[in-house]
């Protein structure tokens, strides 16, 4: 399916200073969107919840306005904040779900509106090499400036819609925080020395340490919330958990038949998928981990 998509390069002057109200701006992301959008040049003024009694001068007379606050709240506020927008505002939120945003932003507001999904996370130093996910709602071309700004920087846009978004999440971040989550807490409740495991890891070993590290550095209701965000979400980390106890009654059971099946089934599924997508990386690993008989060795 093909997506209306903006020009790379606008001659919308990006650069010219815009007054900006980032709702939740002292929250880690908002501080980000701060940060780099303050660097140049533009006016950001921050609204939190104990700000509302200055809402109508944070909101009115901004540009662009920003939503960063917890995936439960989204609604709400995009709810509270529209009454205080005026028509020539573009609003937009950087929520993890697209699709209950979206909707609630095209209702409450009348203006310009746009879903943004940036996929890092606030420890990063700028949009170099990170990607943002863009989901159109109405008047794009307000929004511009700021999609330029941050492939400017280095960023990679996407475009996609809100429910197609939402449907890639699942498997991205929902059942991903899951998996992760899971494994710390096991690696916890085991006492396992993680430091004394890193000194005879192998290199696939300490790149998931060093993303459990990350996870666990977040604030815990944000991870809790990427997976109950949706009912779609908590069914399909439900649907893994039971994969992860139907293979470990296999393993409990010596069942290395079925095991083997398994992971043939999945095998063959996985290199037809790589060798449409990634044909070189592919042939790459097959090349590596194909069997071969040593020049010194003498056959028998």
């Amino acid at each position: 399916m093909a997506f209306p998509k903006l020009t790379t390069k606008s001659t919308t002057n990006h650069l010219r200073p815009r007054q900006i109200t980032i709702i939740g701006g002292h929250g880690r992301m908002g501080r980000l969107f701060k940060e780099q959008l303050s660097a140049v040049g533009h006016q950001v003024s921050i609204l939190e919840q104990e700000d509302w009694q200055y809402a109508e001068q944070l909101l009115g007379k901004a540009e662009l306005v920003l939503v960063s606050v917890p995936i439960e709240y989204t609604v709400d506020v995009i709810k509270r904040a529209a009454k205080y927008l005026a028509p020539t505002t573009a609003l937009c939120d950087i929520t993890s779900i697209k699709t209950q945003p979206t909707q609630a932003m095209l209702e409450y507001h009348s203006g310009a509106v746009m879903g943004l999904h940036p996929m890092f996370g606030p420890s990063i130093k700028s949009f170099l090499g990170q990607k943002v996910i863009v989901c159109s709602g109405r008047n794009d071309n307000s929004f511009q400036w700021l999609l330029d700004f941050m492939q400017n920087q280095g960023g990679e846009i996407i475009f996609c819609t809100p429910e197609e978004h939402d449907q890639m999440m699942v498997v991205i971040q929902a059942t991903q925080h899951f998996y992760r989550f899971s494994l710390g807490v096991f690696l916890t409740q085991s006492g396992i020395d993680i430091e004394s495991s890193l000194t005879m890891s192998t290199p696939s070993y300490r790149q998931e340490i060093d993303i459990l590290k990350r996870l666990f550095s977040q604030s815990p209701h944000l991870c809790v919330d990427i997976m109950l965000a949706t009912e779609e979400r908590c069914q399909a980390i439900y649907t893994l958990a039971n994969t992860y106890s139907r293979l470990a009654k296999m393993v409990a059971n010596k069942d290395r038949a079925a095991l083997i099946a398994e992971f043939e089934t999945t095998q063959s599924c996985f290199q037809e998928k790589i060798n449409k997508s990634y044909p070189d990386q592919y042939s790459s690993v097959k090349n590596i981990h194909r069997t071969k008989t040593p020049a010194n060795v003498n056959k028998v």
